[in-house]
């Protein structure tokens, strides 16, 4: 494996104060999603951004990011990959992690590559067809790393991801374009062995790619930490900007 399954430390993190200004919508008539616009004076034609979030799914801090997006004129859609069932943020006693991602909180909704590729499916159709999105740029933290490295067969043409868990050898060893990885220094998840692993994986596809290491912060950082902290805020912010680059640079 490239990076680790999610773990507790996928739920810890600091909700980020901002006013969001995109939209809600159903993909497919049935998967929740946020639909970030971009100024029509900025947007970028024809190109667009499919945000696949952490296990906290569709909540204040993923729109914000969304916004960002769309305010660097990237058309933003963030899909909820968890049919209704995230998790929330910090929470608190006993949790069976695992029993969550392969049965769901009710023991019916499992979380599992099996549930979740047709919903980031549906989500890639929605942006081609409904919006016009012919370069299309995928963006993964944590849990949704494993998608955007998985679906570049159905249409990603580039990729970005921050603090990756769950993904295979294999799938980042199948990567079809650019792609671009923010890490933190202390990550269990994707902790030196396996950026090292991811290194050697993609020198080997042909493809350009980047691995950032921001220091002084942990996973999470990219989407949960804490901005009251300047190492994490410049980190979080700088990662931000790394993404913006690479897709001003491959996608458009």
């Amino acid at each position: 494996m490239a990076s680790n399954p999610p773990a507790k430390c996928c739920t810890i993190g600091v909700k980020h104060e901002g006013e969001t200004t995109g939209q809600s919508i159903k993909v497919a008539n049935k998967h929740d999603a946020y639909l970030a616009t971009p100024p029509a004076d900025k947007a970028h034609k024809g190109a667009g951004i499919l945000l696949i979030p952490d296990v906290i799914g569709i909540w204040d801090n993923s729109k914000l990011i969304a916004d960002q997006f769309a305010a660097n004129g990237y058309l933003t859609l963030l899909i909820d990959v968890f049919n209704g069932d995230a998790l929330p943020l910090n929470r608190s006693g006993p949790f069976d992690f695992n029993a969550w991602l392969t049965k769901g909180s009710d023991g019916n909704n499992p979380h599992t590559k099996e549930a979740v590729d047709p919903i980031v499916e549906d989500a890639i159709k929605t942006l081609k067809e409904d919006y016009g999105v012919e370069k299309l740029g995928a963006v993964g933290y944590c849990f949704g790393a494993k998608y955007v490295v998985r679906h570049y067969k159905d249409g990603i043409k580039v990729g970005y991801v921050a603090h990756p868990s769950f993904v295979e050898e294999d799938e980042l060893a199948a990567i079809e374009g650019p792609f671009s990885i923010a890490a933190a220094e202390t990550d269990s998840i994707f902790p030196a062995e396996k950026r090292h692993k991811s290194e050697e994986i993609l020198q080997k596809t042909g493809q350009p790619y980047q691995i950032n290491l921001y220091s002084g912060v942990e996973h999470g950082f990219a989407v949960r930490g804490d901005p009251n902290k300047k190492a994490t805020r410049y980190a979080k912010e700088q990662a931000f900007l790394q993404a913006v680059t690479w897709f001003d640079n491959y996608l458009l």
